[in-house]
């Protein structure tokens, strides 16, 4: 097990929502490549059985009675970190996409360099490719740097470490959740954001919280936000 991670308690977050066909072979990542690091599953209101398989493998799960969406699940799993006392949490995907092989690495970046925040970032030392696909990614980098006058490579990585001073924010304010716009908006704030270069895979099975028109829409919605929403939200 790596040393910085032996001297600091770290915990994955992981959100799920209908994830029964990824759902274990992500903890069995988690516990294969990150063994010093604890996770908390965050169900969702997935409607298929993505509950009961958690049960049976005895994992630890919270399971919330309706769909809160992406950001209401994080902070769930955010207070959680913040009751028990973790040092850094991971917003870590249920779908199978995320490597947990990262997660010291990420540790790591942070000690070295005092982030509050690593973004495990697909295009840290990796050219970003040319593509619809990554046109709204481009998009909001565009609006990041505008605002902040620093770079972010892959502002809408999934994967995410956050520090001791970041959790209690995402846990207990409302209007704080796991995208770009708050990433910009801390980096404004004069919090410390690094990124690290990792690989991801491709979602094998399961539905994703974003189709193509939801995606269009949340690139748009993080791009007005992150120019002119969050100049009207005052320090924490």
């Amino acid at each position: 097990m790596d040393n910085t991670l032996e001297n600091r308690r770290v915990i994955a977050v992981v959100p799920a929502y209908n994830e029964r066909d990824n759902i274990v072979s992500t903890i069995e990542d988690l516990q294969s490549n990150a063994p010093g690091v604890d996770y908390v599953i965050v169900n969702d209101g997935s409607k298929d059985d993505t509950l009961s398989i958690c049960r049976e493998h005895g994992y630890n799960v919270i399971d919330l009675p309706v769909n809160l969406g992406l950001a209401g699940a994080f902070q769930t799993g955010m207070r959680y970190a913040y009751g028990h006392g973790y040092d850094y949490a991971i917003q870590f995907d249920a779908d199978g996409q995320h490597s947990a092989a990262y997660i010291a690495e990420m540790v790591h970046v942070a000690e070295e360099k005092g982030a509050n925040i690593v973004i495990g970032s697909r295009f840290a030392t990796q050219k970003k490719p040319v593509s619809a696909r990554m046109a709204g990614s481009v998009l909001i980098s565009a609006m990041i740097m505008l605002t902040t006058r620093k770079r972010i490579q892959d502002p809408t990585s999934g994967m995410r470490l956050f520090d001791k001073q970041m959790i209690p924010l995402f846990a207990n304010e409302l209007d704080f959740g796991p995208e770009p716009d708050t990433i910009s908006l801390l980096m404004r704030w004069g919090y410390k954001v690094e990124e690290t270069q990792v690989e991801m895979r491709e979602r094998v099975a399961g539905e994703s919280y974003l189709n193509f028109t939801k995606s269009v829409a949340y690139m748009l919605r993080m791009s007005i936000s992150i120019l002119l929403v969050q100049w009207f939200r005052r320090k924490k």
